[in-house]
């Protein structure tokens, strides 16, 4: 299921501390003045039915805890690429130049993940292109190399205001996880299904003697 960013008055999102998609109960904040009389407020709460905790919203934003927009990483992401993924989810709404510079490191490790150990990461990206890296896939990594790069120099790219671009990276980091990780998994997870005689024969077919 995608990621539902937390937004005023849903009835169901994704928590802020549990990330699970729970339907959530909202409730208006009052005060009680010095002769019981009580009175409303601007502040609002909503309460994750799954963990129980509490959101505090004003003026229809939530602060607290710190608002996070950035989709959930892939499941198959492996631990050290997660760890950065995570980080940059932490300040993506603070500082979308280092939420995309954390996004560049994981595009690294994730290279080197795939087997590619020496070069700068344009050389890793060069050489998983001559080894058959799709399109799309490589579009998506240099996207957020190029994106990462180049928000930590002065002059040059500056998305400080454009929060819509520094969260699609971290959809590309995922789309990246989910086509080079995941469905390679499922499919060697269905095709181990296949009774050894008939792998057999795929053998033979594809490396004939």
């Amino acid at each position: 299921m995608s990621y539902v960013s937390p937004s005023h008055l849903t009835k169901r999102f994704n928590c802020p501390f549990c990330n699970a998609f729970a339907d959530q109960h909202w409730s208006p904040l009052t005060y009680q003045n010095e002769n019981s009389a009580y009175g409303g407020t601007d502040y609002v709460t909503s309460k994750c039915i799954s963990c129980r905790r509490l959101a505090i919203w004003y003026n229809k934003q939530m602060i607290y805890p710190d608002m996070i927009i950035a989709p959930l990483p892939n499941p198959d992401m492996p631990d050290d690429i997660k760890n950065d993924f995570e980080e940059a989810r932490t300040i993506s709404t603070k500082s979308s130049r280092g939420s995309s510079a954390l996004l560049r490191l994981c595009v690294e490790k994730l290279c080197i993940h795939l087997g590619e150990q020496s070069g700068d990461l344009n050389t890793k990206i060069g050489n998983l292109v001559s080894k058959g890296l799709r399109p799309e896939i490589q579009q998506s990594l240099d996207a957020v190399r190029v994106i990462g790069n180049e928000t930590v120099h002065a002059g040059t790219l500056d998305i400080r205001d454009d929060p819509e671009t520094a969260n699609t990276l971290f959809a590309l980091v995922n789309l990246i996880i989910q086509t080079m990780i995941t469905d390679p998994k499922k499919a060697k997870e269905i095709f181990d299904k296949i009774p050894q005689g008939k792998k057999d024969g795929i053998e033979q077919r594809d490396n004939p003697t």
